[in-house]
């Protein structure tokens, strides 16, 4: 037993919002993706994305006669080859929107997915949209960022991580949806427990605030249309750089 809540804001600087959120109650399907591109190939690119998962999931739900394009992995639980496919779909939807126009050279998202069933997580991600995981009180990163910046400090973690926050190439992605043929994806699962919070979201949101702000702000409790609204208010404080999106999920009774 669940309950959602999404909201995007384009932020103070960006004149669209090519951010997008899905929240498929009916299949347990909740998604965050932020889009890039020239002109409207962004908000293209991250609206694609979600709607190819969704196709997939949907179909993969209610109907045992469908491919796997992309083979299956025997490591993996079902549904978390149901994700693993609808990511590697979702690249190849964007992958050839992108080669069919001149205007959408280039365009790309990243895609932040989460699949429920009962009391189990499965989530898929590509970029650097996150995933976050609030638990008695503690906040957990559940996704890794495909960034230039997290690729070096995972090869060396002692790196000095003030003087990465402001280096020019920090906001470089090495991987994203859309960019190429073949994409490499994230995924992972995860048991639940009764008055877990989940949040994804767009670097607009945890961008702007680090996660002792995000996990104040998430121990808040209360409904998930107030703390949503809360942290979108919170990123707008810091300067609402980029757009900004935040997706709620509690699992079992209300806090």
């Amino acid at each position: 037993m669940y309950e959602a809540f999404g909201i995007t804001d384009p932020g103070l600087v960006r004149k669209t919002n090519e951010d997008a959120f899905l929240c498929c109650d009916d299949l347990g399907l909740f998604a965050v993706a932020d889009g890039m591109g020239g002109h409207s190939g962004g908000d293209v690119a991250s609206h694609l994305a979600l709607e190819a998962v969704e196709t997939f999931i949907e179909r993969s739900s209610a109907d045992d006669d469908f491919s796997w394009p992309y083979g299956v992995d025997p490591q993996l639980s079902f549904d978390a080859n149901r994700m693993r496919t609808a990511l590697h779909l979702a690249n190849r939807r964007v992958f050839r929107a992108a080669e069919s126009r001149d205007d959408y050279t280039g365009m790309g998202t990243t895609l932040t997915a989460l699949l429920l069933d009962d009391m189990t997580a499965v989530y898929g991600h590509v970029g650097d949209s996150r995933l976050y995981l609030l638990r008695g009180g503690k906040l957990t990163t559940l996704t890794r960022d495909d960034s230039w910046v997290a690729m070096l400090l995972a090869s060396n973690p002692t790196m000095d991580r003030a003087q990465l926050a402001s280096h020019p190439m920090r906001h470089v992605l090495i991987n994203v949806l859309g960019a190429r043929d073949h994409v490499d994806v994230q995924v992972g699962e995860c048991a639940l427990a009764d008055g877990d919070l989940l949040l994804a979201c767009s670097d607009g949101l945890h961008g702007p605030l680090g996660e002792t702000e995000l996990c104040a702000l998430l121990a808040c409790g209360g409904d998930l249309g107030g703390l949503a609204r809360a942290l979108v208010r919170a990123a707008r404080d810091k300067g609402g750089p980029d757009n900004i999106t935040a997706l709620l999920v509690r699992c079992g009774s209300r806090s």
